[in-house]
């Protein structure tokens, strides 16, 4: 019996998308409570980390493109979780900030990457597993972006 490439079994991409789709359905519950959406939550994420960033900035790191990006924090923005502004060095550059809203919910949200993770432990993973799994989808998505 041959390989068929068609087959959805053989396909790479099918389980990578399922392991997407089935974090966003385990992050829900956690994003409810904060009243965002997963989507919301990565650029809370960004803005966490870096706050007062580009619109551009934002949606390289998440590998989105900038009219994806921009109705997202428009919606953010509604919410009172961010600000957007002209940058006063190029008035073609949007900068995004965190409200103190949104500054608020990096408190609330914490809790929500160790709960994941004790889920996921809680398998027949490991912590080396998840390292492991995690570098080798960060080079697919380095060879991805090229």
């Amino acid at each position: 019996m041959s390989h068929d490439p068609l087959k959805l079994e053989n396909q790479l991409c099918f389980p990578v998308y399922a392991v997407s789709r089935l974090f966003t359905r385990e992050y829900q519950p956690y994003l409810d409570k904060l009243n965002i959406t997963y989507p919301q939550y990565l650029v809370l994420m960004i803005l966490w980390e870096t706050d007062q960033i580009g619109v551009n900035d934002i949606a390289k790191k998440l590998i989105l493109n900038t009219n994806t990006v921009t109705p997202l924090l428009k919606r953010m923005e509604t919410q009172q979780l961010i600000e957007r502004s002209r940058s006063a060095d190029d008035e073609r550059k949007v900068i995004v900030k965190l409200t103190s809203k949104g500054k608020k919910l990096k408190n609330k949200a914490s809790e929500i990457p160790q709960s994941l993770s004790h889920k996921l432990l809680d398998s027949s993973l490991n912590i080396e597993d998840l390292i492991d799994l995690k570098k080798k989808l960060e080079t697919i998505i380095e060879h991805l972006t090229k």
